[in-house]
């Protein structure tokens, strides 16, 4: 009976100490560092799933995204600033925004821009069943393709909402779910020279930057942000071109990496 009390003390201070481990990890920023999902998961033994933030390449090589759901009044202004300096993009359209302006949409496709999902309604993924989530997504795949042709091969989660659920059921349909690591704030109304401090202060290789098609002061700061990105040696490219769309794996930073690349 000792030894067996012994070896059930041992066992209690052994799960102490390693809920201590991860517990210290969130909060220093080491190892077990991230989200209570992740620790969820390590709790659990299931691997949690990441999106794509930003792709691992030693490319001065980045993507500029635009998220629709709200507006269309400044959209022709960003599509002529894009055109000014040959920059392709990626656009995420909502059906909400398709139905008020698909002559908008038509004109994203017609000057050479590719379009992502971004969902049929806006919901929050998270609180949807696979069934709703698949909904969603297919009903926004078939009016993008009515309406322009064209077909996505790319999902943007409303609000960056997702779990492994969402990432799981997108990819079935066929679709890399897409987040970003540098946020312009667009819709927050900055100024546009907040916009562009904050863009070109955290850009780097590999970059995924989001912007708004009716942000306030989007296309003010468009322009210079394109500018300087070019003197500096990037090449803006849509999404698409800029992750690897096969044989890759996402690590626990949504960092995305080619498989043929070592693992750290």
């Amino acid at each position: 009976m000792r030894v067996f009390a012994l070896r059930r003390k041992s066992l209690r201070l052994l799960v102490i100490g390693i809920s201590l481990l991860v517990f210290g990890g969130f909060l220093t920023g080491g190892p077990f560092a991230g989200s209570t999902e992740t620790l969820a998961g390590f709790v659990t033994g299931i691997k949690k799933l990441h999106p794509i933030y930003s792709v691992d390449t030693k490319e001065p090589k980045v993507a500029i995204s635009f998220d629709a759901s709200w507006g269309a009044e400044r959209t022709p202004k960003i599509l002529d600033i894009l055109d000014k300096y040959k920059v392709k993009t990626t656009f995420f359209l909502v059906n909400i925004w398709l139905k008020e302006y698909p002559d908008k949409a038509q004109e994203i496709v017609k000057r050479g821009h590719e379009i992502g999902l971004h969902s049929t309604t806006h919901p929050d993924f998270k609180k949807l069943s696979e069934q709703q989530m698949e909904k969603e997504l297919t009903a926004n795949s078939e009016m993008i393709y009515k309406l322009t042709k064209f077909k996505p091969i790319l999902f943007r989660p409303p609000f960056g909402s997702y779990n492994n659920t969402v990432i799981t059921v997108a990819q079935r349909l066929g679709y890399h779910v897409i987040q970003w690591d540098v946020d312009s704030l667009d819709w927050k109304n900055l100024s546009a020279n907040e916009i562009q401090n904050r863009v070109l202060k955290k850009v780097k290789n590999g970059s995924i930057v989001l912007f708004h098609n009716d942000g306030k002061y989007t296309p003010e700061a468009l322009g210079p942000i394109i500018a300087e990105l070019q003197k500096k040696g990037f090449k803006i490219v849509p999404v698409s071109e800029l992750i690897y769309q096969n044989d890759y794996y996402v690590d626990v930073n949504g960092i995305q990496h080619s498989s043929q690349a070592p693992k750290n």
